[in-house]
């Protein structure tokens, strides 16, 4: 598969070493092209790099690794190179106070949605640290992590679906791009919960054969 990485941060450094490594093609791109020449020799593999504009147009699946806000900036300016492509949304809108910067409005992928109007948007890998994605692979107690994926058309969720097991992960449907605003609201919840209460967020829920109430193991 070919992938355009959107930007030369630490979300793009994390994954983009995932993806080489499983012998996908990756070309950087990023406003400061040395920035993206850097990142494209740190993470090896014949890795490209240039501008934003030359990596969307390489990509068949564009990886957009940007700070919320500037992302939906960057894809306006690049719309018409994204037609048709992949457009995988791993933003997180949380600011002070771990607030949703939402605010009840439409979420981080939706505005790409409406930026790249002839992109198919995804949503995915925005519930971890960086430093989660760098392990090889993310695996705890024995259980790879799942990683839930928002969007509504089913071959680019394939296409993420493949990347996410190129990570060492296990996706897990998380339905249709309108639900893209849940992972965000939860990753704001999750990251204050971690950060501010140093809470393990995953205590928060039972095991799935209590879920639906303590009966349900019986049954």
């Amino acid at each position: 598969m070919k992938i355009g990485v959107l930007g030369t941060g630490n979300m793009a450094d994390a994954l983009a070493t995932h993806w080489v490594r499983a012998g996908h093609e990756v070309f950087v791109g990023g406003r400061d092209e040395r920035k993206a020449q850097r990142l494209a020799t740190r993470i090896g593999g014949g890795a490209g790099h240039g501008s934003l504009h030359a990596a969307a147009d390489f990509g068949e699946v564009v990886l957009v690794a940007l700070p919320y806000g500037a992302g939906a900036d960057v894809v306006r300016e690049i719309q018409a190179t994204l037609s048709g492509k992949v457009l995988l949304d791993c933003a997180n809108p949380v600011g002070p106070g771990f607030r949703l910067l939402t605010e009840g409005g439409p979420s981080a992928a939706a505005r790409l949605a409406v930026a790249a109007p002839g992109a198919r948007v995804i949503k995915a890998f925005n519930l971890c640290h960086e430093d989660v994605w760098r392990m090889t692979p993310p695996v705890f107690d024995g259980q790879p992590l799942m990683v839930p994926v928002c969007g509504d058309d089913e071959a680019a969720v394939a296409s993420v679906y493949e990347l996410v097991r190129d990570v060492g992960c296990a996706p897990v449907a998380g339905g249709g791009l309108e639900r893209a605003g849940l992972l965000e609201a939860t990753a704001a919840l999750f990251i204050g919960l971690w950060v501010e209460e140093q809470a393990d967020a995953r205590a928060i829920a039972p095991p799935l054969a209590y879920a639906t109430g303590p009966g349900a193991e019986s049954a």
